[in-house]
């Protein structure tokens, strides 16, 4: 049966109800709202230092509901944000989750790193995760976060891009 008669619709909400379900269980949690939260939180401060063509590549591939967050107060001027250090990333995290102490941001941005490994393209994330900082890296599944390090050192021949 259809919830809002638009399939399209149906199927962004379906899939995002997924996701969230997805970091509930990395949590631990029951809070839907809460994985929400993070959810936003962590795809804010992962697109915020992306450069500008690789942010829309990720965006491209997110269920059309998880995208409008993820755009949401984009103002790609000024982007990519050049912090080098996971202490920058998780301050930047934490404006969007005070009551999160360091531990709790570091848990939570695994979780969507998670999930987002789990339903982005392989290809995608390893292009995203080559642009963060090696200690931002550490927080994808480490499958990914290896073959981003590759990349981003050169061995496959490209230069590495600057942080």
């Amino acid at each position: 049966m259809s919830s809002t008669g638009v399939q399209v619709f149906d199927k962004t909400l379906q899939t995002s109800s997924v996701w969230l379900s997805e970091i509930m269980d990395e949590m631990a949690w029951k809070d839907r709202h809460m994985a929400y939260v993070i959810l936003r939180a962590v795809l804010h401060a992962l697109r915020d230092r992306l450069m500008a063509e690789e942010a829309v590549d990720l965006g491209a591939q997110l269920p059309m509901l998880v995208r409008g967050l993820y755009y949401e107060g984009w103002r790609p001027a000024g982007k990519p944000l050049r912090y080098r250090h996971k202490a920058e990333f998780l301050e930047r995290l934490g404006r969007e989750l005070p009551a999160m102490d360091e531990a709790q941001l570091e848990r939570s941005t695994r979780a969507v790193f998670k999930v987002l490994a789990d339903h982005v393209t392989r290809g995608e994330i390893t292009q995203v995760i080559a642009q963060l900082p090696a200690e931002v890296r550490a927080y994808w599944p480490r499958e990914f976060a290896a073959a981003a390090t590759q990349a981003a050192h050169g061995e496959q021949g490209d230069p590495a891009p600057r942080q």
